[in-house]
């Protein structure tokens, strides 16, 4: 019996606990090969809470039910590691059709209170870690291209709320999520020639990271980590190939479509098409927020 994902070898980072688990068992149950990548680090992305055999810990899962998958541990925010999670790919499964970058840390703090350190660690693993396990996925898939070989590639990237609409005490991690996020558009109009496509989520879940912010929901099946994997599976499968550059976010049931930066419907014009003047730009400053008023100075947008 053929299922949705047969041929599909998937790479998926922060894989052992959580979102990133969830998402290993789904591609598996649907056909997929599964690379699990994690490092077992704990939630600041160190040492506490750390579990090195996470990751395969979720392949004797995949195995127990039938599927095929691999595990690694190294780290997404480390070059020649991500390079190494494409190369065992490969290697085990024969070709790489898609990567799902989900893993992250989380050290929250405000503008104020973040140190250096912290900064760098977050947006080493969210950013950079992308960047890299894209990157040289993306290498793989362009030199296929050029030796003639049929490329249909997927990558799905992880954003947040934080990300598309920031969040008090999240400036490094909204930072590094709402880079992502244009990030995601610049390898969708970049790969499209060599038939990689490249979208976004935006799940809304229980997770390590977010178990303090939903405290008061433990429990709630609308926040199950589980609930945006059917729609990462979509996503890495043939179907899904007409869609590129897209964020969707997933919020229990709903599915919907964030639309990123855009120009509001009103505009304001100096006279005769001369410059702006410093004079008159508090007053268009504030026609244009009486005729689309949203942004700061309103209601901010429910997370």
């Amino acid at each position: 019996m053929t299922t949705p994902l047969d041929g599909r070898v998937v790479l998926v980072t922060g894989a052992g606990r959580g979102i990133g688990r969830s998402h290993c068992l789904t591609l598996a149950r649907l056909g997929a090969a599964v690379v699990v990548n994690d490092p077992g680090v704990g939630r600041e992305g160190d040492g506490r809470s750390a579990d090195s055999g996470l990751a395969a810990a979720v392949v004797e899962e995949i195995e127990r039910d039938g599927g095929a998958a691999v595990a690694h541990t190294g780290s997404v925010a480390v070059w020649d590691d991500a390079a190494d999670m494409v190369r065992t790919a490969i290697d085990t499964f024969g070709t790489l059709t898609g990567v799902v970058n989900n893993a992250g840390i989380l050290r929250d703090a405000t503008v104020v209170g973040t140190t250096e350190a912290d900064w760098d660690a977050v947006l080493a693993v969210h950013l950079k870690g992308t960047f890299a396990v894209t990157h040289h996925a993306c290498n793989y898939w362009r030199n296929q291209f050029k030796a003639g070989d049929p490329v249909d590639a997927r990558v799905v990237n992880t954003v947040s709320g934080s990300g598309l609409w920031g969040n008090i005490g999240q400036s490094a991690y909204g930072a590094a999520k709402a880079a992502v996020a244009n990030f995601t558009t610049a390898v969708a109009l970049e790969g499209h020639r060599y038939g990689v496509t490249a979208n976004a989520i935006s799940p809304l879940a229980m997770s390590r990271m977010t178990e303090q912010l939903f405290a008061d929901r433990a429990g709630d099946p609308a926040l199950d980590p589980g609930r945006s994997s059917a729609v990462v599976a979509w996503l890495q499968s043939v179907e899904s190939a007409w869609l590129t550059g897209q964020i969707l976010r997933i919020n229990g049931d709903m599915l919907t479509r964030i639309h990123g930066f855009t120009e509001g419907l009103s505009r304001y014009h100096a006279a005769d098409g001369a410059a702006l003047q410093f004079s008159e730009i508090g007053h268009a400053v504030r026609w244009l927020w009486d005729m689309f008023p949203r942004g700061l100075a309103g209601p901010l947008p429910q997370r």
